[in-house]
């Protein structure tokens, strides 16, 4: 019986296994652990990938997740409220070891030779790179390392807004800036990654 009951839970739409989870199912908190935790991983990886307790970290989301998630009032937000947990896990760590962020003028406009980028340039689309897997590819591999250098902050909203997919709303939710700052950081953050992956594009 719950061999049945599991598989037809793998079939449920998020938003209805969220609901079921609320009603204190267990059988529904193990598919939504299931489903998440490879993209949880991911999240903090990106984040920061030179961290030796990544693993220790997702589970710790994970724990948060199910305690909370019966106090989630519309289940059709899970995603953006996991998001949340993430990233608060992430800043209460970068707190708890004193780190502080790399200090960088948000308001400073970005120039290149000609003129101010007051926009996003056109980089390849890491959105489309799957999470499931490792990076694949030469070029998917310099986008990587160059995220992966990237100032805490502008990390934040590279990983949020092209791994994640959030809106520029969402962020900004998450983050605590405007939406103003949001899209100055990706603009910066774009920039960059399109520097220090323009050698391997030119060869």
């Amino acid at each position: 019986m719950k061999h049945n009951l599991k598989q037809i839970y793998k079939n449920l739409e998020q938003t209805e296994l969220v609901e079921k989870c609320q009603q204190e199912d267990r059988i529904a908190l193990e598919e939504l652990i299931k489903r998440n935790e490879r993209n949880i991983y991911s999240t903090l990886y990106h984040l920061d990938p030179n961290r030796t307790d990544i693993a220790d970290l997702a589970q710790e989301v994970l724990f948060r997740m199910a305690k909370s998630v019966k106090n989630l009032r519309n289940p059709a937000t899970f995603k953006f409220w996991l998001k949340q947990i993430i990233t608060n896990l992430f800043y209460d760590e970068l707190r708890r070891k004193t780190r502080r962020l790399a200090t960088i003028s948000m308001d400073a406009p970005y120039m290149d030779s000609e003129t101010e980028i007051t926009a996003a340039r056109e980089i390849p689309d890491i959105a489309k790179i799957p999470e499931e897997r490792t990076l694949g590819g030469e070029l998917d591999k310099h986008i990587k390392e160059a995220i992966e250098t990237l100032p805490e902050q502008f990390r934040l909203v590279i990983v949020l807004r092209e791994l994640q997919g959030l809106s520029y709303d969402e962020i900004a939710e998450i983050t605590g800036s405007n939406i103003g700052t949001v899209k100055s950081r990706l603009a910066r953050a774009r920039a960059k990654l399109q520097e220090q992956i323009k050698p391997y594009l030119e060869k």
